[in-house]
């Protein structure tokens, strides 16, 4: 417990130097997650303390939305407007700030919508950094149930490792009625060119590759918070 423990206090810590990008007016999108719980809830004291005005949140799954309406945010739906910055966690960064993400079940809304987002933050703490993607999470892969085996199939034809997310007698539904099949990434793989492969395949609904997307990483370590800005491409 104690470990536990304090890496949620380095997540929070993390998401509390996020929210400190937020200004007021902004449009916020908002994360899912153990993390972005945090910021969500910063944001939110921040709302209330008087120290922002007029900022508007996004929220990634009905879970967020629900958390953001209680601590005092005001939310919309996504529309083709942009998003001045979106804050939300990640199952793995790499040096590139290349993200796994989708652990929570959320991946398809967060993709949605930070795609939209003029900046995309990152909050972690430190066993999320990695050398190459995929070396500590699965891929999580949402795919239409109709036919669920049939997609399971083709996307072993690319992943031979992996299995349907079922934490109970049930598989997991997302909050748009999909399943996720969780895969297990090989050593070496250009995700980019992987990427291309699964979205091809038919029954894929998206995945848990965020590419290029992420412009700042805070990521919290037992000696402090450290801020990492994607490199120049």
């Amino acid at each position: 417990m104690p470990e536990h423990n304090g890496l949620e206090a380095l997540k929070q810590e993390a998401a509390i130097r996020a929210c400190a990008l937020v200004h007021s007016g902004m449009r916020v999108g908002l994360g899912t997650g153990s993390t972005a719980k945090y910021a969500i809830e910063e944001l939110g004291r921040r709302v209330q303390a008087g120290e922002l005005t007029g900022i508007v949140g996004v929220a990634t799954s009905e879970a967020s939305d629900t958390l953001a309406r209680s601590v005092g945010l005001a939310v919309e739906a996504l529309d083709p407007r942009p998003l001045d910055i979106a804050i939300d966690g990640a199952d793995e960064i790499d040096s590139q700030l290349n993200l796994i993400k989708g652990l929570g079940g959320a991946l398809l809304r967060e993709k949605l919508t930070e795609v939209q987002a003029r900046q995309l933050v990152i909050v972690a703490d430190h066993t999320k950094t990695v050398t190459h993607l995929g070396q500590k999470a699965p891929l999580p892969i949402e795919i239409a149930r109709f036919g669920f085996l049939s997609t399971i199939e083709r996307l072993r034809g690319l992943l031979p490792g992996g299995r349907l997310r079922q934490p109970g007698a049930q598989p997991y539904v997302t909050d748009n009625g999909n399943y996720i099949y969780d895969a297990q990434l090989p050593a070496q793989f250009d995700p980019a060119q992987l990427e291309r492969q699964l979205k091809g395949t038919l029954g894929v609904v998206e995945t848990g590759f965020f590419l290029g997307m992420a412009t700042h990483a805070f990521v919290a370590a037992p000696d402090g918070v450290t801020e990492r800005i994607r490199p120049p491409s």
